[in-house]
């Protein structure tokens, strides 16, 4: 299985995303401020995967303030979630594993807990875990939307590049593939950091799922000759009714969908829902740096100066959701009664 990131010798380990497809290689983070560079900087991405890194920054900062007397230490721990919240403003996940930490350390206080460092380190580890099987639930009930022989299309990485292991949507392909369903899956390249091209593309070919990768301007033309059967994606923050924000082109891919009538299903653990936003309108969209488009890997591909607009993600309506797979088994409209539902179950 491929190891995003993992607790060891008391230092966050990740694999470098940046490197890949060409060199396999990994981070090691001692202190938490080097975690939060590293979901800047995208060596770690994917919205379940920034909530486990978040989890582990907080841990790593808690190590940090460990000399403290108490009252200090709670003050400083919460001033460190709130700079590892800043991060990234869109994955629901890291705000979720953020408020997940601080419910730790007060019931690790209010219990006179004796070494609350150890229980938020035990607690990161826990959200890690539980995410690689949440995942496999996921996988379960996604794969039963999967046909034998369909043709699925897929739009940035929600492998196990983007979760701690196994994946969302990629994980839904997984487990129909290993119940005996023989899939093809078209993979978008995914302007403008190419996680479909460097990361999807790279996690087919070791699991030697049969694949081919497309242009992001060319899945239209696909879906017209009816060489797609299904599209299965990810999903960064979901809101109250259903709303999904996700890779920036997941719109565009699900009108499509829509005018086609190919079911456009989302892959996404419940940490994603945000019940908080009543629609998709108030859902924080991040805006990238420049470079990401006027330059790829220092190679500059656009006239200097040249105004950019590099929004990271876009958000769906509900209405071209054909259905939501979370680890609690599949959600269908009407979205807002069937996540309140099931959050309530």
């Amino acid at each position: 299985m491929i190891k995003t990131i993992t607790w060891k010798n008391n230092a966050v380990v990740l694999i470098d995303q940046n490197t890949l497809p060409q060199v396999e290689c990994y981070v090691t983070c001692h202190r938490y401020r080097e975690v939060i560079a590293a979901i800047k900087n995208l060596t770690v991405r994917g919205a379940p995967a920034i909530g486990v890194a978040a989890a582990m920054a907080a841990a790593l900062g808690a190590a940090e303030l460990a000399r403290f007397p108490q009252a200090r230490f709670r003050r400083n721990f919460y001033l460190v979630c709130d700079e590892i919240s800043k991060a990234r403003p869109t994955a629901r996940n890291l705000f979720w594993a953020l408020e997940r930490m601080k419910k730790c350390l007060e019931e690790a206080l209010r219990s006179g807990k004796p070494d609350p460092v150890g229980e938020l380190v035990a607690e990161a580890k826990c959200i890690c875990a539980e995410d690689i099987e949440s995942n496999r639930r996921m996988g379960k009930y996604g794969s039963i939307l999967l046909a034998d022989g369909d043709k699925v299309l897929t739009h940035c990485n929600a492998g196990a590049l983007a979760t701690a292991g196994y994946g969302t949507a990629l994980g839904v392909i997984r487990a129909a593939k290993a119940a005996g369903k023989k899939l093809h899956v078209y993979v978008d390249e995914t302007r403008p950091v190419l996680q479909g091209a460097r990361l999807t593309a790279w996690e087919l070919k070791k699991e030697r799922i049969a694949a081919t990768l497309i242009t992001d301007s060319m899945a239209g033309f696909l879906m017209q000759q009816r060489k797609i059967d299904k599209i299965i994606v990810g999903a960064d923050r979901i809101a109250a009714n259903g709303d999904t924000a996700n890779k920036i082109g997941t719109y565009s891919l699900a009108v499509l969908a829509d005018v086609h009538g190919i079911p456009f299903y989302v892959a996404a653990p419940l940490s994603t829902i945000d019940v908080s936003l009543k629609d998709g309108s108030t859902i924080p969209i991040e805006e990238r740096p420049d470079t990401e488009i006027t330059f790829w890997r220092k190679v500059q591909t656009a006239p200097a100066g040249m105004r950019v607009y590099n929004p990271a993600f876009d958000v769906t309506p509900a209405r071209y959701i054909s259905a939501i797979i979370t680890e609690k088994g599949i959600i269908r409209k009407p979205y807002r009664q069937s996540i309140s539902n099931l959050l309530k179950g």
